[in-house]
């Protein structure tokens, strides 16, 4: 009833400033198109952003002064590489010193074990002449208890060897942490200290080194959306993963060229934000040349699904009142009806209509502003750009 009610105020309207000027001279021209009905895949686009596969931050481990950067700003880095260099005297020394305690630590181990020679003869000996009565036993006791002394000396000499053998080995990390290496392959970024400056554990990253091929993508899909595919990879009875591998992306950048590479899916969140409703996914893209970089954003697109025998009309055709949707049809008798129709996804120019039209229907695309209910028209062929094609300009890598 409401169509109904809006068809005819529409209708009314029309044939009122039909009164107005001089009489038509006859039927006025209009463009139309027949209803066009195939299988179209449905795509969906989501705003992403660009991110390397893997961001190490390169920091200091030990507290000095940055002697050396070792590498250009941006360059490309291999892993181990070193980065910067920090002044390794201090280092050096420590180093030094833990060895000259470990030195003595062995020393006094040495003596510990001499000394636990002598006391284990002693006791050895002492023992059967202390049956045969030949010293005392009081001779006996104290050859026993300076056994067990030496024992316990022996045991402490021990152990300080391992504390100064503990020491050295941390000496000599922290002076192999004055060379700050990548820990991986990629692109290092502008670094945020200079030569001269004190860095330590405490300091900001001094630089950060990215693997950008391939490149990760990130975007978020809403709750709905989320649930909507879970249902749709439920009816196919193959698993998520198997799914959602075999989808295609493609990116769209920012200056309007679809990049040339096709986009693979990696990874989907393990729960929905529940300060936004999405669910973040992760898309890789191979990068030669790294043409991408971390920080750009691009629309990610992919097909979700196919319409089987879906009716498609040019967007153009299509009028919108009061969160309505119209179409002008024309007969076989070149006369308009304004139909109201239910209308679907938008693919490229064209768009689905759902419900209120049948195939090969003709429907007003250029003129529309001219027709109203019951018009006799003069219909000539709209010209339409079918198949759908994307023409956007391809990025090169």
């Amino acid at each position: 009833m409401k169509f109904a009610a809006t068809v005819l105020i529409i209708s009314t309207m029309l044939s009122g400033c039909g009164k107005m000027g001089l009489p038509a001279a006859g039927p006025p021209d209009v463009e139309v198109v027949e209803v066009v009905q195939r299988d179209v895949p449905i795509t969906r686009n989501w705003v992403a952003t660009l991110d390397g596969l893997v961001n190490a931050q390169v920091r200091a481990q030990v507290s000095g002064i940055l002697l050396k950067q070792n590498y250009t700003n941006g360059a490309y880095v291999k892993k181990g590489t070193a980065l910067f260099e920090i002044d390794p005297r201090p280092f050096q020394a420590s180093l030094d010193q833990a060895k000259g305690t470990l030195a003595e630590a062995t020393a006094s181990l040495q003596q510990a074990q001499a000394k636990l020679g002598k006391t284990e003869i002693d006791v050895a000996r002492y023992t059967p002449l202390a049956k045969q009565q030949a010293i005392s036993q009081q001779e006996l006791d104290d050859a026993v208890q300076a056994n067990l002394g030496a024992k316990a000396q022996t045991e402490g000499a021990k152990a300080s060897i391992a504390g100064a053998q503990a020491a050295v080995e941390r000496a000599q990390l922290n002076l192999a942490f004055t060379k700050i290496i990548s820990p991986i392959d990629g692109i290092a970024s502008i670094a945020s200290a200079q030569v001269g400056d004190l860095v330590g554990p405490q300091s900001a990253a001094l630089t950060t080194v990215s693997t950008l091929n391939p490149i990760l993508v990130n975007f978020t899909v809403s709750e709905q959306e989320y649930l909507s595919a879970m249902r749709g990879i439920a009816k196919q009875g193959i698993s998520e993963s198997a799914a959602l591998g075999k989808l295609q992306w493609k990116l769209l950048l920012t200056d309007g060229t679809t990049y040339p590479l096709k986009g693979e899916f990696h990874a989907l969140d393990r729960q929905v934000d529940i300060r936004t409703g999405a669910i973040a996914v992760q898309v890789v893209f191979a990068n030669p040349n790294n043409f991408l970089r971390p920080g750009g954003f691009g629309n990610v697109s992919t097909v979700v699904r196919i319409e089987p025998g879906a009716l498609l009309v040019p967007q153009r055709a299509v009028s919108e009142l009061q969160g309505g949707y119209l179409l002008a049809v024309v007969n076989a008798d070149n006369k308009v009806s304004i139909r109201p129709v239910k209308m679907g996804q938008k693919v490229g120019t064209w768009w689905i209509v759902d419900e209120g039209l049948k195939p090969h229907e003709r429907v007003v695309a250029e003129g529309v502003q001219q027709v109203q209910e019951g018009t006799q028209v003069n219909p000539k062929t709209f010209q339409a750009s079918f198949p759908l094609q994307d023409k956007s300009e391809t990025a090169k890598p």
